[in-house]
C-alpha cells in the first residue's frame, strides 16, 4: 500500500493595481440591443449609459466589470 502526503498552502488573490478595470454596459430595454462596447475606463461605459438614456429614455442596463488578479502564497 502506498501513502500520499498532502500539504495545503494558503494563498491570497488580489487585484493588480497597475492594470485597469474594464467595463461594458448593455441596454436591457425591450428590442434594444445597443451596448457601450468594452471600455478601458469604467467611467466611459457609465457615460455611454447616461447618454443612451438621454437619447432613448431607456433606463435599465446590465454592467460587467473585469479586472486582473494575482495569486500569491500567503505568509
Amino acid at each position: 500500500m502506498s501513502r500520499t502526503v498532502m500539504r495545503y498552502v494558503a494563498h491570497t488573490i488580489r487585484p493588480v493595481p497597475d492594470l485597469r478595470v474594464e467595463a461594458r454596459a448593455f441596454c436591457l430595454a425591450s428590442g434594444c440591443s445597443q451596448e457601450s462596447g468594452l471600455r478601458d475606463d469604467p467611467d466611459e461605459a457609465q457615460d455611454w449609459a447616461l447618454r443612451h438614456t438621454g437619447r432613448t429614455g431607456h433606463d435599465l442596463f446590465r454592467r460587467t466589470f473585469s479586472d486582473h488578479a494575482r495569486v500569491t502564497r500567503a505568509g
